[in-house]
């Protein structure tokens, strides 16, 4: 297991498009996915205890920015052939063990982790309502444990570009597993 960093946002950046099947038995899209205020696109999988560390709290947060008009999606790009956990049938268990209370999709070809960039599990991609680019930093302090009493970075920075269209100037890189390239 490759722990990676983040790089730093590039402020304005407009994602590409997508269209993923989820573990609903849907077709999720970028526009079928954005809210009112903003999207938050995040590269997750079921076995990095990076994401493990955080899928509780994650599920709250996610939620209660929903009252923010913030959506949320979870792309899952992982090769399962070496990781098997991260299977579409286990993410079928993983999204409902955990409620999830956003769409849980399935990046099989890795095009759309390749076209955002993304390098690790989990990372964060926070877009305003305009679909630019406003946060690409971390989930809080934890590490591949729950960090005790910690700042709730993402959620602060997402409420931020709900109300007010732009992210934190001041962002602190994500951690997480590397993205398993096929």
């Amino acid at each position: 297991m490759v722990s990676l960093q983040t790089p730093v946002c590039d402020f304005g950046w407009n994602p590409p498009d997508f269209d993923l099947p989820g573990v609903d038995g849907k077709r999720h899209t970028l526009a079928t996915s954005r809210g009112k205020s903003g999207l938050l696109v995040m590269f997750i999988c079921n076995h990095c205890p990076y994401v493990q560390a955080i899928r509780k709290r994650l599920v709250n947060d996610l939620q209660e920015l929903m009252r923010y008009g913030i959506n949320s999606i979870a792309i899952m790009s992982n090769d399962p052939t070496d990781y098997p956990e991260d299977s579409f049938e286990n993410m079928k268990q993983v999204a409902q063990e955990f409620h999830f209370p956003f769409p849980y999709v399935l990046d099989e070809t890795q095009e759309v982790a390749k076209a955002y960039g993304a390098i690790c599990t989990p990372d964060f991609f926070g877009f305003n309502a305009n679909l630019e680019l406003q946060y690409r930093g971390r989930f809080d302090a934890s590490r591949k444990e729950t960090a005790p009493e910690s700042d709730r970075d993402l959620f602060n920075a997402m409420v931020q570009v709900a109300q007010t269209g732009k992210g934190p100037l001041e962002q602190i890189p994500g951690i997480g597993c590397s993205i398993k390239w096929k």
